[in-house]
């Protein structure tokens, strides 16, 4: 049970990371495509940036899952939130 309710909340996470991505893409985008704007955005070095910023929706499913005192997804969110900061760290400094 515990397990499966952590797992949601790391799936929830990486959903709203996606999401905020995407968001980040069309607003520090110019106007491309959201796969041009991300090989861009490899090729110039601020991939990380993007997906840095992408995470900052994360930081609001955490607080909805606390409020609801669903502590159990709140730590999957937060699981979620540590594997895209370690993948931005991979990503912009190999």
């Amino acid at each position: 049970m515990v397990k499966k309710e952590v797992f949601i909340g790391f799936i929830v996470g990486l959903i709203a990371n996606f999401i905020g991505l995407i968001l980040a893409v069309y607003l520090f985008g110019n106007g491309d495509d959201i796969e041009t704007t991300i090989r861009q955005s490899l090729a110039e070095g601020f991939f990380s940036k993007l997906v840095s910023i992408g995470a900052i929706l994360n930081l609001g499913a955490f607080f909805i899952f606390i409020k609801k005192k669903q502590d159990y997804r709140a730590r999957g969110v937060l699981l979620a939130t540590v594997l895209i900061a370690v993948f931005t760290f991979l990503v912009k400094y190999l």
